[in-house]
């Protein structure tokens, strides 16, 4: 199966970013792309995030080979429902959403019939809307792909050479599982960025100006991830709520033990995780998912 004619449906980060990108690797794909709000429409149009801008979503997907949903997972099923009078026969439909059982829930009962293959790309940035996509943005980054038991072989491998395309490192993965790895690595740490900064401008004891004047890293890098589209992660947090409740009781666990350790002084304990952790440094480094240099490769002026 060849991918000629590719629709994006929401115009944001990641639209974008696969609009931008697909020109920018030179692909020999058409895309048009379509968003609810007509601000974002007119400013994608600007931006030549894709080759057509439509006013309607199911004239966006007309013709198309593959239709990505690049909205809120919570939004999912309505868009779903609006593409689906102008969808062909053979289109496949994915999306780039956080939790991915929901969504292949949400899609198969809007779409039934459809050949449905839901996508992962996990990249990302804390910006949002038309203006923030970039082409590098999935270069080197790993796109989780879950298919359903009935996928077709061939719309499957068009898709995995599709993401690969766009400079992606694909991985299967079932849909469950996913949601309970990306509930450890994203959605986790999320929370408790949200909570850490939610925490610190609620104290009486400082004044909100003192919290944000005297930032240490730690605190400016969880200002970053919190800065994050709350839409977005709104819906992450109710669509994938099982397997974030499952890791969150963990965590509060460890935070428990982590408590007693600072309480009685046990020094061990605390050297010991610290030591465990900094390992997990070094082999995400290893791994690509980060920068070693300093200061996580951020430029310093002169």
């Amino acid at each position: 199966m060849t991918i000629a004619r590719v629709a994006i449906i929401g115009l944001g980060l990641l639209g974008g970013s696969i609009g931008l990108a697909i020109k920018a690797r030179g692909l020999a794909i058409a895309t048009t792309g379509w968003d609810r709000d007509a601000g974002v429409r007119e400013r994608a149009a600007e931006r030549g995030l894709v080759d057509q801008v439509c006013e309607r979503a199911e004239d966006a997907v007309a013709g198309a080979d593959l239709v990505i949903l690049c909205v809120p997972v919570g939004a999912m099923a309505e868009a779903a429902r609006a593409i689906a009078p102008g969808l062909a026969p053979h289109a496949i439909i994915s999306d780039v959403g956080s939790s991915k059982e929901a969504v292949a829930k949400a899609l198969a009962k809007a779409l039934p019939g459809a050949c449905i293959i839901p996508a992962h790309p996990v990249a990302g940035t804390e910006q949002s809307g038309p203006d923030a996509g970039f082409a590098a943005l999935f270069a080197g980054r790993w796109c989780i792909i879950t298919p359903p038991e009935d996928c077709d072989p061939a719309a499957l491998d068009a898709l995995s050479d599709f993401w690969t395309g766009l400079g992606s490192r694909v991985e299967l993965m079932d849909a469950a599982h996913h949601d309970l790895v990306l509930a450890v690595t994203s959605h986790i740490p999320h929370l408790i960025a949200y909570t850490i900064v939610g925490t610190a401008s609620d104290l009486e004891d400082v004044t909100q100006s003192e919290v944000i004047k005297y930032s240490a890293g730690g605190f400016r890098d969880f200002t970053r991830i919190a800065a994050s589209d709350p839409v977005m992660w709104r819906d992450v947090f109710l669509t994938n709520k099982g397997a974030v409740l499952e890791m969150l009781g963990r965590f509060s666990e460890d935070l428990t033990a982590l408590q007693r350790a600072i309480r009685s002084g046990d020094g061990d304990t605390l050297f010991d995780l610290f030591t465990r952790t900094r390992a997990i440094r070094r082999q995400v480094i290893e791994q690509g998912q980060d920068d070693e240099r300093p200061d996580f490769g951020r430029e310093h002026g002169e």
